[in-house]
């Protein structure tokens, strides 16, 4: 189904799917402030596997089935995507131990306008116009929201490896995109989830990481969030298939701005500079999904020499 051919609500101008889009990213955007709160009594990775493993959970209650017919490649492609999702989602946990949830959610939007980059350096894509003024804006964004706190406009530990976590999460994108078409996305999905719970949990030996005490605010928080990762992957799969992934990107780029007001009602406050450089990674998001339109070449009339 074409993206004009999507059937619009009786007097609303989007489409059902796109109307799920905003409440799933609004569900997003709350998840930093719960992560936030829970690292406070358990340490990132034990959190994050446990999020993650009853996200795995709750899909196998549904879709365990589907694990029969499981092949060698969407094997392969669940576990690259979980390696990349314990990568992007684990170092945002450690960076949200140190960090509001306003301003890590708006860092990690950087993954956005860091995906073309990676285009480039990888595959040798060059990025487009829009594709590189995105990126000149999320980067001067992200120095804005780093550096209010120090002339100098150093990054501290929480931002800087917030930021690795958005190439993470860019590096999730590119995966999905190469193997997108080719597996059965149930299948995928259970598969990244479960590699990526299994590997935060063995990442807590090298990381210094100990058991935590069992306390209702974590097993809260893991049901929570893992109900949660669970449902906005199975509705991202289902709305994207007739939303073009320009559209969508334009809707997730509301991420931050809902996490900045879940953080703000939760009494977050960032300096005025700092929701400057918020407004400007927006920004740089939604520029980037930009396309230009080319012009075509204009029609040559035939003529007789005289």
């Amino acid at each position: 189904m074409s993206e004009t051919s999507l059937p619009r609500l009786p007097g609303l101008r989007l489409a059902l799917q796109e109307w799920v889009l905003i409440g799933i990213t609004m569900l997003w955007g709350g998840t930093f402030l719960v992560v936030h709160l829970a690292v406070q009594v358990s340490g990132p990775f034990f959190f994050v596997g446990l999020r993650f493993a009853t996200a795995t959970a709750v899909l196998l209650l549904f879709s365990a089935h589907t694990l029969r017919a499981l092949t060698w490649a969407e094997l392969k492609a669940g576990s690259l995507v979980g390696v990349a999702i314990m990568f992007g989602y684990g170092l945002q946990t450690v960076g949200l131990q140190s960090i509001d949830s306003s301003k890590s959610a708006f860092i990690t939007a950087m993954y956005v306008p860091i995906v073309p980059l990676l285009q480039w350096l990888v595959l040798r894509r060059a990025p487009g116009i829009m594709s590189s003024l995105g990126i000149v804006l999320a980067f001067a964004g992200l120095i804005l929201l780093a550096g209010p706190d120090n002339a100098s406009l150093s990054f501290t530990f929480g931002e800087l490896i917030t930021l690795v976590s958005a190439l993470a999460i860019a590096a999730e994108i590119l995966l999905i995109g190469a193997f997108a078409g080719q597996v059965n996305i149930r299948r995928v999905t259970i598969i990244q989830l479960g590699t990526a719970s299994l590997l935060a949990f063995m990442m807590m030996a090298p990381s210094g990481e100990s058991l935590p005490p069992l306390s209702d605010r974590l097993l809260w928080s893991a049901l929570g969030l893992g109900c949660a990762s669970a449902l906005i992957q199975v509705t991202m799969n289902w709305a994207q298939k007739s939303v073009s992934p320009t559209r969508a990107t334009v809707i997730y780029a509301g991420e931050p701005v809902w996490a900045g007001i879940v953080g703000r009602l939760a009494g977050e406050r960032l300096p005025g500079i700092a929701l400057l450089g918020g407004v400007l990674i927006v920004l740089g998001v939604l520029v980037s999904e930009l396309r230009l339109k080319k012009k075509k070449p204009a029609a040559v009339t035939d003529g007789c020499a005289g």
